[in-house]
């Protein structure tokens, strides 16, 4: 997919993705050696983006894996459409069982879902695990033979070995500890707040009609609110959504007026706003 670190981080910039070095060198090894991607981080720095990037670049599809608690094998594997299955019971009563069993556990009766899907086929494909931590112990379980061996095994049809392995990538918030095996099958990337310059870059790559002085500004109240002991710090998706609200208030300069009529924008506790707005000192920023 990739030929260097720095065709990574031009591709990717062509995506609107801007990756940092070690973001460049990661992505690029994965694709080399052909391993799972896992990447931690709080939200919103990137982590999914990230893979929607390299599905960009790479002409594949997308699919996408969302994990919340109680999700189970039926939602992240496959199952079986039963509705289906009971028809075609209905429809041939003078079958035998063995006759019916044969035709009602095959291909057409089975309902793939994300995992299954991304090693089935031959097109291009990145696989999202997203929020993996957000998933029961059990379900990692699932995931090791995938990852380790990318095949899946259906009891009535035997096992389906990928043609094709997609690129993978797991994001985590670290809210819960993901097991050792599932982190041995993966090369791991940690994506936290970037520097400075990086995320004026970002600012000025979404939001192109905001001007430099204000990028700054914006930026630079963001690093200070960070600083701050807050129950949820402003992330990158954040100082972007401010910056869009600062051009569609016609802000020209970030004063106390602004900073505290849009300070929701960015904060999203009422006693992180109220502590912040405490706290923070603009002429110090």
């Amino acid at each position: 997919m990739f030929t260097s670190v720095d065709d990574v981080s031009a591709r990717l910039a062509e995506t609107g993705y801007l990756a940092s070095p070690a973001v460049a060198t990661t992505v690029f090894l994965a694709d080399r050696l052909g391993k799972p991607l896992l990447v931690e981080g709080p939200a919103g720095v990137g982590k999914t983006e990230l893979a929607k990037a390299v599905a960009q670049v790479a002409g594949a599809r997308l699919i996408r894996l969302q994990c919340y608690e109680g999700v189970d094998e039926s939602r992240a594997l496959y199952e079986w459409n039963h509705a289906k299955q009971l028809l075609r019971i209905s429809a041939g009563r003078d079958e035998s069982w063995d006759e019916a069993r044969t035709d009602i556990f095959s291909e057409e009766f089975l309902l793939a879902r994300p995992l299954l899907t991304a090693i089935r086929g031959d097109d291009p494909k990145v696989l999202l695990i997203d929020e993996t931590d957000k998933a029961d112990v059990e379900v990692e379980g699932l995931l090791l033979e995938v990852l380790s061996d990318f095949q899946v095994t259906v009891p009535e049809l035997g096992t389906i070995t990928a043609t094709s392995r997609p690129f993978v990538v797991l994001t985590s918030n670290a809210s819960r500890e993901l097991s050792e095996a599932l982190r041995r099958r993966c090369l791991f990337l940690h994506i936290g707040f970037p520097d400075e310059e990086l995320e004026r870059r970002i600012v000025r790559l979404k939001v192109p009609g905001l001007g430099e002085a204000l990028t700054r500004s914006v930026v630079r109240v963001v690093g200070a609110l960070r600083e701050m002991d807050l129950r949820k710090v402003p992330s990158v998706a954040e100082t972007i959504d401010w910056a869009h609200t600062l051009l569609a208030l016609g802000a020209d300069t970030l004063d106390e007026s602004v900073v505290r009529d849009s300070l929701g924008v960015v904060l999203k506790h009422q006693d992180d706003i109220l502590k912040a707005a405490a706290k923070l000192d603009l002429d110090a920023v």
